[in-house]
C-alpha cells in the first residue's frame, strides 16, 4: 500500500486535506512530529472531519523513529520543487513513502540524505508551489495508476 508521509505539517486544515485523500483513496498516512499545532485526539477529531474512522494513520515522533520503523524494502520519495525528476517519468511502487515536507520549510537536510529519490510536479517557471494536498494528490494518483491500484 503506497503510503503518504506528511513531516512536521504546520496547517491543521492541510492536515485534514491529507487524512481525507488517504481515506478516500486507500492509502495510509504518516504524520511526523512535531507538528505546529496540537495533535492530540481532540486536534486530530477536528482536522479530519468524519474521516478519522477511515483512515489508516501512523505518527511518528521524529524522523528517526520514523526510519526505525519503515519497512526496510520500500523506498522513501520526497516531494520537492527543487528536484529534476519529473514524476510522471517516476516508476513508482506500490509499497514506496511519497514524502510531503511542512509547507513553511519543506525538509531539513537529514532528510533530504535519507531519502532515495526526489520528484517535481512541473510548473510554470513564475509559480513557487502547489498546496500541499494538491500536490499529494497529483502524485499518488499517478503512484496508484502505475501499480492498477483503480482497477479494483
Amino acid at each position: 500500500m503506497i503510503n503518504i508521509v506528511s513531516f512536521q505539517p504546520d496547517i491543521p486544515q492541510n492536515l485534514g486535506g491529507l487524512i481525507r485523500l488517504t481515506s478516500c483513496l486507500g492509502a495510509k498516512l504518516s504524520i511526523i512530529e512535531p507538528c505546529g499545532f496540537p495533535l492530540g485526539d481532540k486536534g486530530l477529531r477536528r482536522v479530519s472531519m468524519d474521516y478519522l474512522e477511515e483512515s489508516n494513520i501512523t505518527i511518528f515522533k521524529s524522523w528517526k523513529n520514523f526510519i526505525e520503523n519503515q519497512n526496510y524494502n520500500s523506498r522513501r520519495v520526497l516531494l520537492t520543487t527543487k528536484s529534476t525528476n519529473n514524476y510522471s517519468k517516476f516508476t513508482f511502487k506500490s509499497d514506496d513513502y511519497l514524502i510531503l515536507g511542512s509547507e513553511s520549510s519543506g525538509v531539513p537536510e537529514f532528510v533530504l540524505y535519507d531519502v532515495n529519490f526526489t520528484v517535481k510536479i512541473p510548473m510554470n517557471k513564475n509559480a513557487r508551489s502547489l498546496n500541499i494536498v494538491s500536490a499529494a494528490s497529483i502524485v499518488l494518483a499517478e503512484a496508484m495508476r502505475q501499480n492498477e491500484y483503480f482497477n479494483h
